[in-house]
């Protein structure tokens, strides 16, 4: 499973985006399930704007299941939470501290982000190890 940033969400449903093209490609390649997270999808439904083409068209893939979607409980919230405090210096918005979350809950690595300088940053925490994230941008 790979777990989808809002970047390439939103790049691959506006055609008009920068990375539109590098993305379908990238999507087309993998071979793996898509997982991502509600704070992801509230991002991205942001930035495609409610009531565009793009959003209609990320909607249709998640309920043609091309995205599993995870919510956030308690505990994964309070998570969250730390992450951000933890990397304030470096600024951790939600979204991405959920898919950091959620690598370390599914022991996941690959993330599909254009921000491969923030997810080349983060870690994931596994036992008393760190690990860093495979992203594929």
């Amino acid at each position: 499973m790979i777990l989808t940033d809002t970047g390439p969400l939103v790049a691959l449903f506006d055609p008009a985006d920068s990375d539109h093209k590098r993305c379908a490609k990238l999507l087309a390649s993998i071979e793996e399930p898509l997982c991502t997270t509600v704070p992801v999808l509230t991002e991205a439904f942001h930035l495609l704007t409610p009531g565009s083409t793009g959003s209609q068209r990320l909607m249709d893939f998640v309920t043609e299941h091309g995205l599993q979607v995870w919510f956030l409980d308690d505990s994964a919230l309070v998570r969250a939470f730390e992450l951000m405090i933890r990397y304030a210096d470096h600024p951790m918005d939600l979204a991405d501290a959920s898919l950091v979350v959620l690598a370390e809950t599914l022991k996941l690595r690959k993330v599909f982000t254009i921000d491969r300088n923030d997810f080349s940053s983060y870690r994931i925490k596994q036992g008393h190890r760190h690990f860093p994230f495979e992203v594929l941008s």
